[in-house]
């Protein structure tokens, strides 16, 4: 990934929050038919290993559990909201005319190896994790007592775990730390204009490059 400085992040204690509130990643491997992606949603242990440790799990009838050896070096892919910046929207626009469209956004990469975990125990740890997880804000959350315990048990069989030890972690926040402040605060501004909030808020406040 091209990584210009002032969008380089690489402190676990500003990426771990960013995995766990966008944890649908893009899993990148290499096996026997060439390069593949699958898009899951990845549950994070920030205490575990030097970097942390990422689980999740695939259908048992997705190949790619069988073709990748253990061990195989993988890439997750972790990606937030993202949006157009108009030239139109940086004051200096009005000044000087020296601005050209560009596109912001926020990415972090996971690196590491992949391990296969087809152990009923397991899944159903890292499932009762996740659903607690994600239910938490729910009015009534569901849990997986609430399911009849033969249907869970026959969810259980349809998938295989993995795990992924995180090797290097490096984000690129791309939110205008290369504008002068009052151009990136305009940007947000317009973005917020047109409903971005998210994506303007992250503009306000873009974390400081550690590379």
């Amino acid at each position: 990934m091209y990584l210009p400085a002032p969008f380089a992040v690489s402190d676990p204690s500003l990426l771990h929050p960013f995995i766990l509130a966008h944890p649908l990643g893009a899993l990148v491997t290499y096996g026997e038919q060439g390069l593949d992606a699958n898009h899951l949603p990845f549950a994070l242990d920030s205490t575990a290993g030097e970097l942390g440790i990422l689980r999740a799990h695939v259908a048992r009838n997705n190949p790619l559990w069988q073709e990748l050896q253990e061990g195989s070096e993988v890439l997750v892919i972790f990606k937030a909201v993202d949006g157009y910046i108009s030239p139109s929207s940086y004051p200096s626009k009005q000044i000087h005319h020296r601005q050209v469209p560009t596109w912001n956004y926020s990415v972090v990469h996971a690196h590491g190896r992949i391990a296969i975990h087809d152990d009923a125990r397991f899944i159903r740890r890292l499932l009762a994790n996740q659903t607690r997880h994600h239910e938490a804000a729910e009015a009534m959350p569901w849990k997986m007592a609430d399911a009849p315990r033969d249907y869970i048990e026959t969810m259980v069989q349809a998938v295989v775990g993995i795990e992924i030890e995180i090797s290097r972690l490096i984000g690129k926040f791309k939110l205008g730390q290369n504008k002068d402040e009052a151009d990136r605060l305009g940007a947000a501004d317009a973005l917020q204009a047109k409903g971005a909030t998210e994506l303007a808020q992250m503009m306000r406040e873009p974390p400081a490059s550690t590379k």
